[in-house]
């Protein structure tokens, strides 16, 4: 009878930071991801409508989740290029 070894746990640690910036109408969020082996970036904006009243953080909401969104497809399209990249060579 074999008896299998306990893979160890692996902890990491992904830092995010989100810097949000309001100008007038707009407000602008820089995004940062620190995954300790990738830093991702992303910017992105939220313009308020000149018919709604001026609530900051509806604006703060908007962009915040939009540089949020931005930063998911990014990591989606690392890890596809990473499973790629690893992929066996087929031969034949």
């Amino acid at each position: 009878m074999t008896t299998k070894t306990p893979t160890p746990m692996r902890t990491k640690r992904w830092t995010l930071r989100l810097d949000l910036f309001e100008e007038g109408d707009a407000t602008k969020v820089h995004a940062v991801l620190d995954t300790g082996d990738n830093t991702l970036e992303s910017r992105t904006t939220a313009h308020r409508n000149p018919h709604d009243p001026p609530v900051p953080e509806i604006g703060d909401e908007y962009a915040a989740a939009r540089a949020l969104i931005d930063l998911g497809h990014q990591l989606l399209r690392a890890g596809r290029v990473d499973a790629e990249a690893n992929e066996p060579v087929r031969n034949g």
